[in-house]
């Protein structure tokens, strides 16, 4: 079965099964089992030998993994740490004397969400918290603060070099240069790009569409439908700290300029390489894990010299952070060793072949068809992740010796198609982090959001179609930015005039 199709059935049952059930981990280890059999030829000990030596044990014990899963845990760390401390109500607080009006509120809310790019759940986690006190203040619904909490949590952190997305899609791409790969992809991501200049444009315009517009009259008017009332007793808690807005910026200050060190690190910008290079060339999951671990001392032993918490609470923080990210850990686990079973079966030289015969005439197609799976596997599981895992080695091995540039845009494509997919799936852990920042009834939260996440999705299949053609990402960039914003025009204009019939009526 080596070098053969049967190499791409264990990723394909993986989708179909993920497609199916909406269940991701069980989906994954079916893909990794069958992997497992087919090169051992049906022998049980040599299936087990091969899934767990070859398979979980292998991908574990590289470096690069190891460091990503180092640097995710420190992140759910810090963010616990940051609530113990009270940091982020400190700063919910400031915020709800500074910002005098509702269009305020939203931009404050969308620029906390951009600073906060390292990882999403650290963006959900905070931004949710420091903003709900604002959002009430200014009456905007929850459904809306929702949407501004999701829509700076993925889309910013997939084109953020320096975040956890990165390390994750550089460990899926074996080429010479993953993170270099990376930066190329940034200006091809049209879903994250777009979602931001969308959003900030249905802001300035004060546009709200669908469900949307009536939950946010109804907020104007006092009453926000959208809430859900349960609170945790977390944020009770942080409610009764002692910390300062200091403790919320100052652990995002030195997480940033730590990680950029440890990277530029890597490269080797200390032993007299130049800063360009040494960022192009790191070792982005190593220079990660360093950065966090000494942001996360520096931060605990400001917090104790502040005696804004105790080193008891820091400590209890560690497995509290590592319980935060078991979901992702598993997922990139389980993604790595059905990668590591799928190259056992010769899966590269397969797609290879088959490209070359027969897909290449229509390869610029491609983009926008990865895209549309990329978002359809991703809504049906919830995890981007996983998706991009399952998607990214395939998409290399399609490209890898015919066109790079096709190359970088079709694995743009995959993490673009991964974002929208999860952002507007209801089981997506994103998604139900946002909803519970924001306090907000999370059936709402995924029925208001979905109209602005399609229309952003049917500019960027459009796009890609455009790029595969032209491929010149400054053009194309061009062109998809005034798509993005004469769509808001438009739909502003539809928005007045419907709001003029029904005043006449």
């Amino acid at each position: 079965m080596v070098g053969t199709f049967w190499s791409l059935v264990p990723p394909l049952v993986a989708i179909i099964l993920a497609l199916i059930s909406k269940e991701v981990y069980s989906s994954l280890f079916v893909g990794i089992l069958i992997g497992a059999l087919f090169f051992a030829g049906f022998n049980p000990e040599l299936t087990m030998t091969h899934m767990v030596e070859d398979g979980f044990i292998a991908v574990l014990s590289k470096p690069g993994n190891v460091g990503i899963l180092i640097f995710l845990v420190v992140l759910g760390t810090l963010v616990c740490l940051m609530n113990k401390a009270g940091g982020s109500s400190a700063f919910g607080e400031w915020a709800k004397v500074h910002i005098k009006s509702r269009v305020g509120a939203q931009i404050a809310t969308v620029i906390l969400g951009i600073l906060i790019f390292i990882d999403d759940y650290f963006n959900c986690l905070t931004v949710g918290s420091v903003m709900k006190p604002v959002a009430i203040k200014h009456k905007i619904s929850s459904s809306k603060l929702a949407y501004l909490i999701d829509a700076t949590a993925a889309p910013i952190c997939i084109i953020a070099p320096i975040s956890s997305w990165a390390a994750a899609v550089t460990s899926s791409v074996e080429v010479d240069n993953g993170f270099s790969l990376f930066i190329s992809a940034i200006p091809y991501n049209y879903y994250a790009l777009f979602t931001i200049v969308f959003m900030l444009g249905t802001i300035l315009l004060k546009l709200d569409i669908g469900s949307m517009a009536k939950y946010e009259k109804l907020a104007v008017n006092g009453l926000n439908p959208g809430d859900d009332e349960k609170e945790s007793g977390e944020v009770k808690e942080n409610l009764r700290g002692k910390g300062k807005v200091f403790d919320l910026v100052f652990p995002i200050i030195v997480l940033i300029i730590c990680c950029i060190i440890g990277m530029i690190y890597t490269g080797g910008f200390f032993s007299g390489t130049d800063f360009i290079t040494a960022f192009s060339d790191c070792d982005a999951s190593l220079g990660l894990a360093f950065g966090s671990l000494v942001a996360l001392i520096v931060t605990i032993i400001v917090y104790l010299i502040r005696r804004v918490i105790s080193f008891k609470e820091c400590m209890e923080s560690l497995p509290e952070g590592f319980k935060a990210m078991v979901p992702a850990i598993l997922i990139l686990t389980f993604a790595w060793t059905l990668k590591a079973m799928t190259d056992s079966l010769g899966a590269s030289a397969f797609v290879e072949s088959v490209v070359k015969e027969y897909v290449i005439d229509l390869q610029f197609l491609l983009p926008a068809i990865i895209f549309i799976i990329a978002a359809l596997i991703a809504f049906a599981t919830g995890t981007s992740w996983g998706t991009f895992g399952i998607l990214i080695p395939i998409v290399v091995e399609v490209f890898r010796n015919v066109d790079y540039t096709m190359m970088v845009i079709a694995i743009s494509a995959c993490m673009a198609g991964s974002v929208c997919g999860d952002h507007c799936s209801p089981i997506s852990d994103t998604t139900i982090m946002a909803s519970a920042g924001a306090k907000c009834n999370h059936v709402k939260h995924v029925t208001t959001q979905m109209p602005y996440a399609i229309i952003v999705a049917v500019i960027s299949i459009v796009m890609y179609v455009v790029a595969s053609l032209i491929k010149n990402w400054i053009v194309c960039l061009f062109i998809g930015l005034a798509v993005t914003i004469g769509t808001l025009f438009i739909l502003k204009y539809l928005s007045a005039n419907k709001k003029i019939e029904q005043n006449e009526l």
